[in-house]
């Protein structure tokens, strides 16, 4: 993920995966997986602290600071594991005694609250990186039956405007 701070978005552009050879970096599994994302201004502004930190790090490590430019990563530089990412998010989740959720599910979160806020599947599926809108819709339109009252509420409203 490459942050571009100053224009709120980030790009997909590889992944940090687990293989027969270990931990490498890869492609996204897909082509639409290639993607930039646009950040809120909250989101900006959090990643611009975290990078703050990062600088510091960056210096009182010196010479033995490894890696390039992560936005996450060890505090030396290094790659994350992603298996230490899920658990140390599944400990934050159980400290705070909250249901089991996985990581992942925040994907989902995220998907099913962008289209209850009414945002057009197209811009959710890009977020998400899918390939096509059917797919979006099919894993996460079932969630959200509120929606199909309000699309009947919105369509009676504009038959009775034009009444």
């Amino acid at each position: 993920m490459d942050a571009e701070l100053e224009r709120a978005t980030v790009r997909i552009v590889r992944a940090y995966v687990r293989g027969a050879a270990g931990l490498h970096y890869g492609e996204p599994k897909t082509a639409s997986g290639r993607r930039m994302i646009a950040l809120d201004p909250a989101t900006v502004g959090v990643l611009r602290s975290h990078r703050a930190r990062q600088a510091q790090e960056r210096l009182a490590w010196g010479a033995d600071y490894q890696g390039g430019d992560l936005l996450f990563a060890r505090e030396n530089g290094a790659p994350l594991d992603p298996d230490s990412v899920t658990g140390f998010f599944e400990r934050i989740v159980r400290g705070l005694g909250l249901p089991r959720i996985r990581l992942h599910d925040l994907r989902h979160t995220h998907a099913t609250l962008a289209l209850s806020a009414g945002i057009h599947p197209r811009f959710v599926m890009e977020r998400l990186g899918h390939s096509s809108i059917a797919m979006t819709l099919d894993l996460y339109s079932h969630s959200i039956p509120a929606m199909q009252a309000a699309a009947a509420d919105r369509i009676a409203a504009l038959i009775d405007a034009t009444a």
